[in-house]
């Protein structure tokens, strides 16, 4: 069902949305592009000619280099700036979306419940004119009586601003039945006929209206490097407070004692025999038992208290985490972006296909490993196993290597990807296995 909104709420909520896709879209562009490139130049033998007029790799990669270091750079700002400011707006259209009520479609032959207050029913309508017939209007909305209107026919209208829906109805009557007590002897029913008639309903949130975006500043997501850094702030600091006084608590309640003041009258020149053993015997059985409930007493009320400092701790310290987690994130795009350039390029000179075939097919292996232990770090983060820096840059750790190693390999001219390599590889396995089997039938 529609909820009747324009074009352009609709384009906005898409626009940043697509803004939100940003630290998952830029990385698998570059990636992608920097294949493409590089592939497209061993393909069309441009890379070999650079090569063989005495250019080393390094330098013809040291432009593109320059413009991934930039690439990244803009990572950064659009990490900071552009997608904390989509998730505010995303958050709040979402939120007005949700509020609105859907498109009112009145059917015929069935009673129509979707105005709060009323029930509507419609026998047919004229498709030509817009005029319905066989009206009935039940409004059980006011708290005072119960009113039916039924009319031969009529018109339906709604406002522009979409704040009153108007019947205009001819030929009908109207019924009015007041509240009535079960003490009540004597019950009243009023009716009234007319001709024409002009029945208003208010109508409200089935207009699309917005609100103040700024309500979801608080968010992380929605939040740049200098609100999560005073958010952090304020939350380890509030969290230092509640270690405080649960330690407090934890001492007040015995838990805990501290050393008191020694007292010198109480001097002793040695230390008093102490048999450990007499700790577990007692004189009489009662002594035994008063003695194990005190144990089990204490133990379930510690038990208890650490429980709840437990959840006390979780609700402070959990947002803490998301907000370290999301400072990390703001240079993680940075980070993926330049590593992935020196993934996309150094493979695209080793496996010298441009085009969207095999680049596509290499890319989205990278990508989605990369993903992977992007989000797994993530959430580790998240949830206190690992540190954030740990959880929100075991990607970058992960990629480096890689990148590393394949831009070692393409500058050693390395055939890593030559698929003839393999198939002639294979190929020799499979005829020295004919022949090992034709050798031991003779």
């Amino acid at each position: 069902m529609g909820k009747g909104l324009g074009f352009g709420v609709i384009a906005e909520f898409l626009g940043w949305g697509a803004a939100t896709l940003i630290p998952l879209a830029l990385p698998l562009a570059t990636l992608f592009a920097s294949i493409m490139t590089m592939g497209g130049f061993g393909e069309n033998s441009e890379l070999l000619a650079m090569k063989a007029a005495g250019i080393s790799l390094p330098r013809i990669l040291s432009p593109l280099i320059v413009l991934s270091f930039f690439i990244s750079i803009g990572a950064f700002f659009a990490a900071n700036n552009l997608i904390p400011v989509a998730y505010n707006n995303i958050y709040a259209l979402r939120d007005d979306i949700g509020k609105t009520k859907e498109e009112i479609r009145i059917p015929t032959g069935v009673f129509y419940d979707g105005i709060e207050g009323y029930n509507i029913r419609i026998d047919r309508r004229d498709k030509k004119s817009g005029n319905i017939y066989g009206v009935m209007v039940y409004n059980h909305a006011s708290r005072s009586s119960n009113s039916l209107t039924i009319a031969d026919s009529g018109s339906i209208k709604l406002t522009t601003d979409k704040a009153n829906l108007i019947f205009t109805l001819h030929n009908g009557y109207s019924y009015e039945e007041p509240y009535h007590n079960m003490s009540d002897t004597a019950y009243a029913l009023q009716r009234i006929g007319f001709n024409k008639q002009e029945l208003i309903i208010s109508l409200e949130n089935y207009a699309f209206k917005r609100s103040d975006a700024n309500r979801f500043s608080k968010e992380v997501m929605s939040q740049n490097l200098k609100q999560l850094s005073h958010a952090r702030d304020s939350l380890d600091s509030a969290y230092v407070i509640v270690k405080g006084r649960q330690l407090q608590d934890l001492l007040a309640s015995g838990g805990l004692t501290t050393p008191s003041q020694l007292d010198s009258s109480q001097f002793k020149q040695y230390q008093a025999e102490f048999d450990i053993d007499s700790l577990g015997k007692f004189k009489t059985l009662y002594d035994e038992q008063l003695a194990l409930e005190g144990a089990l007493s204490a133990t379930l009320e510690a038990t208890s208290v650490l429980d709840n400092y437990q959840l006390d701790e979780y609700r402070y310290s959990y947002p803490l985490r998301k907000v370290r987690v999301e400072r990390f994130r703001k240079f993680t795009l940075s980070f993926a972006c330049f590593i992935f350039f020196f993934i996309g390029a150094p493979l695209g000179a080793i496996i010298r296909k441009g085009g969207l075939g095999t680049p596509v097919v290499v890319s989205m292996f990278f990508f989605v490993f990369y993903w992977v232990v992007d989000i797994s770090g993530k959430k580790l983060a998240t949830d206190g196993v690992v540190t954030p820096a740990m959880g929100t840059l075991i990607s970058t750790f992960v990629l480096l290597p890689m990148g590393v190693y394949l831009t070692w390999k393409s500058t050693k001219d390395s055939s890593l990807f030559n698929a003839e390599i393999y198939k002639n590889f294979f190929k020799r396995l499979v005829r020295l296995n004919f022949k090992k089997e034709r050798y031991d039938e003779e």
